[in-house]
């Protein structure tokens, strides 16, 4: 994509139907400016790529309104909207002091109209009141029907005298004018749009049904079906109400994070904490965060200590120290002590923020079977349209009245409805990446997701990815000396180093209960070791050229450094009082959960291959530790790429996991490129997938993610797509004349929407995914308050 185009996450909340996102996407599409609309009915947003020279969000957002929906703009809460926001109204910007309020989203860029500014919640309720209506009126105009009176044997008398018509239409007025208003509404913009959803057909099915009795009743009486019109929308409505209660739930992760940032906050003035909205915040801002309470935007640590829980945003399950000059994130926990922090971003800037957008446009992406399903949504409508049609004139140039060819008429409009085919990918796409971002685990597309389920082969780098990067002492050896005794001399030594490895070794000391010793006389010896006498012992620890510096005989451990330093291990040598008495092997630490990660990946036949500059003895210690199955050493960070490449040539499918920075080519070309221990730093441009963590358990947990979605969207598929082979026939009336199998408008409502539920329903099961790493009875990590996700059950 061209740099000068910008990619936004808008709002478009009033989508009833799955198939009206191609309302949204059909008009933006012809504006001016804008490159790529891809709408998505369950958040109820768009991503919009357009070229800011031509375009801005305030024009988008009006083209959306236009639509009959409600747009405030950018996708972003009140509590953490962008105090720069963009007004609809004058197309500025306006500049924020400190302690000015700041416009929300809703006031600076306006409402829509009629029902279009409900929530998903809002639109629930909505279709549930609606429904009400049809569902109790539905009853008397059944029972005082031609189906009431012969099947039901129903011979009260109509009330006030009435004609059986007269008074079915009477009633069902508010049914048609109400209830069924949205219908004739949604298919009002779809035709205005240039392109055909589900509405049309409802409201073709309903409209044909009434406005034939209509007819009927005015001119003096007849066969209608009334009771055919009210049910079948009583039933699209119970339908629609089930299926959106359904998808609402598939967007429960987006909403948490939404709602991770506090509504309010302490800002230090004059010096003292005064309340104001989050939204007031801007940089600069000193800010009093007690213990408790969320961080509100990121900032920098000005006075105080504490641990911060970061797991809410980054899955990082420990707590993180942090002090003067530490960074923290917005919506992260502080837990124990008082700090006072300076604000660094705000709104849209915060880490929080850049993570709803990129999981958003992750969500609203379209995979490559998305896009032909609704390709496929549009021309099932024009089939739709055809059939009934076609079904109509073949009925009546058989024989049959005029009645039943309408009635098998509406039957086809009805249930080829091709909502479950709009939901089937986008529900299931909507869980998976919020199954992700519960673990830190980022897909940038769908694409992504989909791509991820097809990996075979996983390219692990191996400083920071595999291991932690820093040394470990893997190995103590003591050749005529007392371990503990010796184990306290040179951690005395070591203190009074600054050198990585001496760390290292008085980390090991303090694990194991050495005693502290006091050294004197340090000397370092750049680049060899160094000495100090302790306990007024002579002691000297380092490499061979300090021991032959010293005049000091190797000899007596010169079999077991060879032998650790053959296995890509370092030696260090010590000596006491002029005898080499003891070897300490160091090596680059291997993460705790790696042999879980290759663990995993195997169960899943996955090929594991390690990446790595390091020599090959070194690469062969790594790999034996954690059984890995092939491994490519000594390779300079420009060829890795070129490595990738022959994977791929051999026929192999290839994710790429690096750091994101150093392995910047590799990960591009790779299939998917795999960013690890990224942190707040989720614009990686060439990686796929970012994990937050440096955890590399999370590499299968992003393909078992991976996979199980594309998993749902194929079933979701399949069953849409099967559902209207076998339906649209049946309605049709093809098995009636042979078999006696037909079916009412309102079963081919029930059936339809049915269809759309059973999609939703299938995708939501997603959130029981049981996850690598975690035991078969836990939850795992959530976004919310870092804990729990029902994880527990096996998809």
């Amino acid at each position: 994509m061209s740099e000068k185009f910008e990619t936004t996450v808008v709002e478009v909340r009033g989508v009833q139907w799955a198939s009206s996102q191609a309302i949204v996407e059909s008009v933006l599409a012809r504006r001016p400016g804008v490159v790529t609309v891809e709408a998505n009915p369950v958040a109820q947003t768009a991503n919009v790529t357009f070229d800011p020279g031509q375009t801005s969000v305030a024009d988008l957002a009006g083209w959306i309104r236009e639509c009959g929906y409600h747009c405030a703009g950018r996708s972003v809460p009140d509590h953490i909207c962008d105090p720069m926001a963009e007004s609809v109204t004058d197309h500025a910007t306006h500049e924020m002091k400190p302690g000015q309020p700041a416009r929300t989203m809703q006031e600076t860029m306006g409402h829509g109209g009629a029902h279009g500014d409900m929530s998903m919640a809002g639109m629930i309720r909505d279709m549930r009141n609606r429904l009400l209506v049809a569902a109790i009126l539905s009853v008397p105009i059944t029972l005082w029907s031609p189906i009431g009176r012969e099947v039901f044997g129903f011979t009260v008398p109509t009330p006030f005298g009435l004609r059986d018509d007269v008074f079915a239409l009477i009633l069902s007025l508010p049914v048609v004018f109400y209830s069924a208003w949205i219908f004739f509404d949604g298919a009002v913009r779809a035709l205005r749009a240039r392109t055909l959803d589900m509405m049309v057909l409802v409201a073709v099915g309903v409209g044909a049904g009434w406005l034939y009795s209509l007819f009927v009743t005015l001119t003096g009486g007849g066969d209608v079906f009334y009771e055919a019109a009210t049910v079948l929308t009583s039933f699209v409505l119970l339908g629609h109400w089930f299926e959106m209660r359904a998808r609402g739930g598939a967007n429960d992760a987006i909403r948490t994070l939404l709602e991770l940032a506090p509504s309010l906050v302490l800002v230090i003035r004059d010096g003292e904490p005064v309340e104001v909205p989050t939204a007031e915040v801007v940089p600069g801002d000193l800010l009093l965060v007690r213990p408790g309470a969320k961080v509100p935007t990121d900032a920098v640590v000005e006075d105080g200590e504490s641990d911060i829980d970061e797991s809410m945003v980054t899955g990082e399950s420990l707590p993180v120290a942090k002090s003067v000059g530490s960074t923290v994130i917005g919506a992260t926990v502080n837990t124990t002590g008082t700090l006072r922090v300076r604000a660094t971003k705000v709104g849209a800037d915060t880490a929080l923020a850049q993570i709803v957008a990129l999981v958003q446009e992750a969500q609203n992406s379209k995979a490559p079977g998305q896009r032909l399903a609704d390709r496929a949504a549009f021309w099932l409508v024009l089939v739709a349209l055809i059939g009934g049609s076609a079904t109509l004139g073949a009925w009546l140039l058989a024989g049959a009245s005029l009645p039943t060819a309408i009635l098998f008429a509406i039957t086809v409009v009805v249930i080829t409805c091709p909502d479950a085919l709009g939901l089937a990918t986008p529900t299931a796409i909507m869980v998976g990446t919020g199954l992700g971002a519960k673990r830190g685990v980022l897909f940038k597309t769908a694409t992504a997701l989909e791509t991820s389920a097809r990996i075979d082969t996983v390219v692990l780098d191996k400083t920071g990815t595999l291991t932690k990067g820093e040394p470990e002492v893997t190995d103590f050896i003591a050749v005529g000396m007392d371990e503990k005794e010796l184990l306290a001399l040179v951690a005395a030594v070591e203190r009074e180093s600054e050198h990585p490895l001496a760390a290292a070794v008085v980390r090991y000391a303090v694990a194991r209960g050495a005693t502290a010793l006091e050294a004197s006389a340090f000397r370092n010896v750049p680049g060899h070791g160094a000495g100090a006498t302790v306990t007024r012992r002579q002691v000297f620890v380092g490499n061979r050229k300090l021991m032959v510096a010293q005049g000091i005989d190797i000899d007596p451990v010169s079999t077991q450094r060879q032998t650790l330093a053959a296995t890509g291990r370092t030696a260090v040598l010590v000596a006491v009082d002029g005898k080499t008495v003891g070897v300490i092997a160091l090596a680059d630490a291997v993460r705790e959960t790696a042999e879980a990660a290759v663990v995993a990946l195997h169960d899943a036949n996955i090929e594991v291959v390690m990446l790595t500059g390091d020599n090959e003895a070194t690469a062969q210690r790594i790999a034996s530790l954690l059984h890995i199955d092939v491994v490519i050493a000594e390779v300079l960070p420009e060829d890795k790429a070129a490595k990738i490449k022959e994977l791929q040539a051999s026929g192999k499918r290839v994710a790429m996991v690096g750091d994101g920075v150093n392995d910047a080519p590799a990960l591009a070309q790779a299939d998917l490129g795999i960013a690890i221990g990224a942190g707040t730093d989720v614009a990686i441009d060439t990686a796929d997938v970012v994990l937050m963590r440096s955890d590399p358990l999370d590499v299968p947990i992003a393909l078992r993610i991976g996979k199980a979605t594309v998993r749902k969207m194929r079933q979701n598929l399949g069953w849409a797509v099967g559902y209207n082979a076998i339906a649209l026939p049946i309605a049709a009336g093809v098995f009636f004349t042979t078999f006696g199998i037909r079916l009412s408008p309102e079963i081919a409502a029930i059936s339809m929407s049915g269809s759309s539920v059973i999609v939703a329903v299938n995708a939501l099961f997603l959130k029981r995914l049981r996850l690598p790493g975690q035991p078969e009875s836990a939850t795992a990590p959530a976004i919310e308050g870092g804990r729990g996700v029902d994880a527990s059950v096996s998809a």
